[in-house]
C-alpha cells in the first residue's frame, strides 16, 4: 500500500479519537446529574440512582468512562440509554428513513448540480450562465427552514402534489419534496464549483492542443475537461453525502420524518447522554469513511494529490 492511503487512514484514526473524546467530554462534563434528570420532578430511590450510575460508570472519572465506552465501541456496541434500550437498535429503526431521504437528495444534488455547472461553463457569459448564477445565489441565501415550510405549504397544502408530512406514502412520494429542499443548497455549491473549474480548464493549453490535434470538442470536454474539473465537486458531494446520511434535523422535523436527525434532536432535548454520544459517534464514522474514500478517489483522478 502506498504512503498516501496509509497517511490518510492514520489521520482519520487520530481525528476519530480526538472528536469522540471531545463530544464525550462535552456531554458528560456539563453541570447537572443526568440520572436525576431522568426522573423529572420525582426523585429516584437512592438504590436505583446508585445502580444506574454504576451501570453507566458515572461514578468513575471522565477519562475512565470514555475508556469503558471505547471498549464497548470496539465490540460494536454504541451504548445503552438510561432506560436500558440499545442505541444501535434505535438507530437501526430510523436508519432506513434517513438513508432513503439522503440518497434521494444526494442523487438530485449530483445530477442537477453537475449538469447546471457544465451548462453554465459551456454558455459562459450568456444569459444561461447568468441565470444559473442567479439561481444558485438565491438558493443559498434562503434559510432551510423558510424554504422547507414554504415548499410544504405551496406544494403540499395548496397544490397537493406531495404529502404534507410523514412517510406513510412511502418512497418516492413522501421523500421527494424534503429531498428537493435539502438538495437545493448542495447543488448550488456543486454547480458553482463545476462551473468555475470548467471555465478555467477550457482556457488551458492542453485543451487548445487537443483541439489542434483534431480531437472533437465534445470528446475534449467530456474526457479531459470534465474529469479535471470534478475533483472539488466530488469532494463537496462526498461531504454532503456524509452530512445527509447523518440526518438533517431541521428538514426531518419540518416534514415529520422519523430519521436519525429526529432521534438526535429528541435525545438532546431529553438529556439522553448515551444516545447523543452513540449517535454522534456513528455520524463521525460515516464522515471519516466518506472523507477517506473521496480522498482516495481524488488521488486517482489527480495523481498530484498523492505527492502533496
Amino acid at each position: 500500500m502506498s504512503p498516501y492511503p496509509v497517511r490518510r487512514l492514520l489521520e482519520a484514526v487520530l481525528v476519530f479519537f480526538g472528536v469522540t473524546l471531545l463530544i464525550y467530554w462535552m456531554v458528560y462534563a456539563l453541570p447537572g446529574d443526568p440520572v436525576a434528570a431522568l426522573a423529572g420532578d420525582r426523585p429516584l430511590a437512592p438504590s436505583v440512582a446508585r445502580a444506574l450510575r454504576e451501570r453507566h460508570h458515572l461514578d468513575e472519572p471522565l477519562i475512565a468512562q470514555y475508556g469503558h465506552y471505547l471498549a464497548g465501541l470496539f465490540q460494536g456496541d454504541l451504548g445503552t440509554d438510561f432506560t436500558g434500550r440499545s442505541v444501535s437498535e434505535q438507530m437501526a429503526e430510523r436508519w432506513p428513513v434517513t438513508a432513503r431521504l439522503a440518497l434521494t437528495a444526494w442523487a438530485i444534488e449530483a445530477v442537477a448540480g453537475v449538469g447546471l455547472g457544465v451548462l453554465a461553463a459551456l454558455r459562459h457569459r450568456t444569459w444561461t450562465d447568468r441565470a444559473v448564477l442567479t439561481f444558485t445565489i438565491g438558493a443559498v441565501s434562503v434559510p432551510v427552514f423558510v424554504l422547507g415550510y414554504t415548499a410544504q405549504v405551496v406544494f403540499g397544502v395548496r397544490l397537493q402534489w406531495f404529502p404534507v408530512a410523514g412517510d406513510g406514502a412511502g418512497w418516492p412520494s413522501a421523500y421527494l419534496l424534503p429531498a428537493l429542499v435539502i438538495a437545493v443548497f448542495g447543488l448550488a455549491s456543486v454547480s458553482r464549483l463545476v462551473r468555475a473549474e470548467m471555465v478555467e480548464n477550457l482556457r488551458a493549453d492542453y485543451v487548445r492542443t487537443a483541439l489542434a490535434k483534431g480531437l472533437s470538442r465534445r470528446r475534449t470536454v467530456v474526457v479531459h475537461v470534465l474529469r479535471n474539473s470534478m475533483v472539488p465537486a466530488i469532494t463537496c458531494l462526498a461531504i454532503d453525502l456524509g452530512y445527509l446520511l447523518g440526518g438533517t434535523v431541521i428538514v426531518e422535523g419540518i416534514f415529520n420524518l422519523p430519521g436519525i436527525g429526529q432521534l438526535l434532536f429528541q435525545a438532546i432535548r431529553g438529556h439522553a447522554g448515551p444516545t447523543v454520544v452513540g449517535v454522534s459517534t456513528a455520524l463521525i464514522l460515516i464522515f471519516l469513511v466518506v472523507s477517506v474514500l473521496v480522498d482516495l478517489v481524488n488521488s486517482a483522478l489527480d495523481p498530484r494529490i498523492r505527492r502533496d
